[in-house]
């Protein structure tokens, strides 16, 4: 079979495309013919060197995948043979054949095609345990997404809005607004052009926001947390601007505030009952048309550089995911 590897550390460049040995099912496990997956920022990081997780070289990138089940392992009794499913891999789905873990593997609802299925767990999975579990959002409540044209911050604005928040989009140009603004995001902020605390104290009457949601990190950090309401939630999502901020602690202590940490992966290896929970959630609104996953571009395995480069260069508006 055809893999994308990474045999060193390294910009997008450096992958390789190669015939590999297709993969067995082990037990607990299922192996997916890959038709679709989903490109995500993590994918950067691992390629590089610079994520939590590295696995052993040569490696194949890609943690979220829709496809077709082709071999079952021992103890599967919820997946077979032919079951259209995405499942969250953690790496190795930048191939055409890929080994789920099948707790993690969730067949596909009736009228879901594999590029919907292959860009959904990543982003509203994280999104949503953010917004749901670990910042408590309620309806009425005031949330600023930054970062909210990319991935994860575009399935946040979509589910603020359908949990009953006003939400705040703030991004690098007026074209990735625009696209959030279709989303539902109630007002929008272009932190290239505009200071983001006053244009936060102006949009809340100086009351300040009740959740941050941050992907982004770098310098749009710290204005944030100052923006915040008393009592108010900072979600840590990632650092998608290069650099992890220092934070003055002496902020959340004069707002009564909650700096809290969103590591979803590790979530859903550890709380694997809410996690699935939630995407019973999740699937629910996509099956009802009040969730949409705004599809960039695709790409094919060749391609795949391609779509790590344009994600790294914030080109990406929502999500690339490639097809096979």
């Amino acid at each position: 079979m055809k893999a994308v590897l990474c045999k060193q550390f390294g910009p997008p460049e450096t992958l390789v495309v190669e015939e590999i040995e297709s993969p067995k099912a082990g037990k607990g496990q299922v192996v997916i013919s890959v038709k679709a997956c989903g490109v995500n920022f993590p994918d950067t990081l691992m390629i590089e060197g610079k994520y939590q997780f590295k696995p052993s070289f040569p490696f194949s990138p890609g943690g979220e995948v829709a496809g077709i089940v082709k071999e079952v392992g021992e103890g599967v009794t919820h997946l077979n043979v032919g079951d259209n499913v995405f499942s969250l891999t953690g790496h190795g789905g930048f191939a055409e054949e890929v080994t789920g873990n099948a707790a993690t593997t969730l067949p596909m609802s009736t009228g879901m095609d594999y590029i919907t299925a292959a860009s959904t767990m990543y982003t509203y999975g994280t999104s949503y345990h953010a917004l749901k579990d670990r910042a408590n959002l309620k309806p009425g409540e005031t949330l600023l997404v930054l970062g909210a044209a990319g991935g994860v911050g575009l399935a946040a604005v979509q589910l603020g809005v359908l949990m009953g928040a006003t939400v705040i989009a703030a991004a690098s140009s007026d074209e990735k607004l625009q696209v959030c603004r279709q989303m539902g995001a109630t007002e929008t902020i272009n932190y290239t052009t505009e200071d983001l605390r006053e244009r936060l104290k102006a949009l809340t009457n100086g009351n300040g926001v009740d959740v941050v949601y941050d992907p982004v990190g770098d310098r749009y950090s710290e204005p944030s947390i100052r923006s915040l309401a008393w009592k108010g939630r900072y979600l840590v999502v990632g650092f998608a601007a290069g650099s992890i901020p220092n934070i003055p602690l002496n902020l959340t202590l004069l707002k009564g505030a909650s700096l809290v940490g969103v590591f979803w992966g590790t979530f859903a290896q550890r709380e694997p009952k809410l996690s699935m929970s939630n995407f019973g959630q999740i699937l629910h609104w996509i099956t009802t048309g009040q969730l949409k996953q705004h599809i960039h571009s695709t790409y094919s395995l060749d391609e795949s550089p391609l779509a790590l480069r344009a994600l790294m260069d914030r080109k990406v508006v929502g999500k690339a995911v490639l097809v096979l």
